[in-house]
């Protein structure tokens, strides 16, 4: 299980198996395909690599403990237990995805949060 924290080291979300993200609720959040992160939606989340899950606009929004660049991390908090995971819904048909913001992520944390982004 991979587990992904936000901008302020809270346990926000965890792939159990690296092609579906829930949010640590257990609620089912979003599918990862060739790198990239979509809400069941459709809706085209970022994409994800290093270790990171990077917006539309390549600020990053997630980490991994082990991620390589990027932001400075900051110190994970105490985490619970996961929820009980739910049911991964239908996937719609995905937005197409915008080109990538330059060669590299930005150095910046997004200020938006990947739970409203699903």
């Amino acid at each position: 299980m991979i587990e992904f924290f936000d901008r302020a080291g809270a346990a926000a979300a965890y792939s159990p198996d690296d092609r579906s993200l829930f949010l640590w609720s257990g609620q089912p959040a979003a599918f990862i395909d060739d790198g990239k992160v979509y809400a069941y939606s459709g809706r085209f989340i970022g994409w994800v690599g290093n270790g990171w899950i990077v917006d539309d606009e390549g600020q990053h929004l997630l980490f991994e403990f082990d991620a390589v660049g990027g932001p400075v991390k900051p110190a994970r908090t105490a985490k619970t237990v996961p929820g009980q995971r739910g049911r991964n819904p239908t996937k719609s048909t995905p937005q197409p995805t915008p080109v990538r913001p330059g060669p590299s992520p930005s150095p910046s944390w997004s200020l938006r949060a990947f739970a409203d982004l699903i």
